[in-house]
């Protein structure tokens, strides 16, 4: 693990509530498959947890079921892998009902093979009349809860997803823009400063959930339609993509993606990879395509800024707090999409009215 994956952990479990104690590293190659963690690793988490009065530790890779129950056990204290820890995020951040619900979905499709885990024990009683104990009982009961559970969220997800997709064939005629990027790249400041909107924004990851849409005047009076989306995140939850496919539709039928980054980021190629590694598990990695590193205000090296100019020449460079180069980035929308009018049943005029 290097250092910008321990700050970026540090700063989820912050974001989740969690008071940072310490921090413990492990080589890659020394996993153990029943706990995750080797030996001597346990042996200085436990060191380390007692001498901070620690009650909970956090992991920056996916564990298994079996690995999470054993590593609470020696441990004697709360074990949560990242996935956990991103849909705890996840869960404190949704405030509509369409992103309750797909919260809710990721969260029993996590649960579901861990609640299994959490009875095995139970049936270790064996075969055979006057065996079938009460855990066995209730890990079917819990079970069976559990699937109608994501069976009727599945359901209510299905008519979000009917719903959003009449609201696009309403835009059809329009040009739509989304902005994708990593989670804090200043996407929604970019997103008010370009549409005069007021969406939420805060210094934290996944502080937007729920996909806005503007009315987004790009130049020469020309309109199209900006919204915009959630963060993605390197090693984004699986079930968290699945369940939120009513709202990344919204940036697979984009007519161009607003790639966002954070130009003071130390590692703007893996975040850059990460949000890639995302469009392209959502179908949407041939969109056309526009970079924008923001935040240019907060770049303290100069050298470091060339070097981005020079290794990204085609991407725009701009401040979404300052404003600096949305001029520019207006532009650049203009030039991108008058390049695609062709041969299509659309134009750059007025779209209708801005939605929520």
């Amino acid at each position: 693990m290097n250092g910008e994956c321990l700050t970026e952990l540090r700063l989820l479990a912050e974001t989740a509530g969690a008071q940072v104690r310490g921090e413990v590293v492990q080589r890659r190659g020394s996993v153990r498959a029943a706990t995750f963690l080797s030996k001597g690793k346990i042996d200085e988490v436990r060191t380390l947890s007692g001498e901070e009065q620690a009650t909970l530790l956090l992991l920056d890779d996916d564990l298994s079921p079996a690995q999470s129950r054993n590593l609470g056990e020696q441990l004697n204290m709360k074990v949560v892998d990242r996935t956990g820890l991103i849909l705890d995020i996840f869960s404190r951040r949704a405030r509509t009902r369409e992103a309750r619900i797909q919260v809710e979905l990721a969260q029993l499709q996590y649960l579901l093979p861990r609640l299994t885990r959490m009875w095995e024990h139970l049936s270790r009683l064996g075969g055979g009349i006057g065996t079938r104990g009460p855990g066995e009982t209730q890990l079917e009961v819990d079970r069976r809860r559990v699937r109608e559970r994501i069976g009727k969220l599945k359901r209510e997800l299905e008519a979000v997803v009917k719903e959003r997709r009449v609201q696009r064939r309403g835009r059809r005629d329009c040009y739509k823009v989304s902005l994708v990027g990593y989670t804090n790249a200043g996407k929604s400041t970019l997103f008010n400063a370009l549409t005069r909107a007021s969406v939420y924004v805060e210094d934290q990851p996944f502080a937007t959930l729920d996909p806005t849409t503007r009315v987004f005047s790009v130049e020469r009076g020309a309109r199209a339609l900006l919204t915009d989306t959630v963060g993605f995140i390197r090693k984004l939850p699986p079930h968290l993509v699945a369940s939120f496919r009513a709202t990344l539709e919204e940036v697979a039928e984009a007519d161009l993606l607003l790639h966002v980054v954070d130009a003071t980021e130390p590692d703007v190629e893996g975040h850059i990879q990460a949000v890639e590694n995302v469009l392209e598990s959502i179908g949407a990695l041939q969109r056309p395509r526009l970079s924008v590193f923001n935040k240019i205000d907060s770049v303290t090296d100069e050298v470091s800024l060339l070097g981005l100019r020079a290794q990204y020449p085609g991407a725009v460079f701009a401040s979404a707090l300052t404003r600096e180069g949305l001029p520019a980035l207006r532009e650049a929308v203009m030039r991108h999409l008058l390049e695609n009018v062709n041969g299509q049943d659309r134009t750059l005029g007025p779209p209708g009215e801005s939605e929520p």
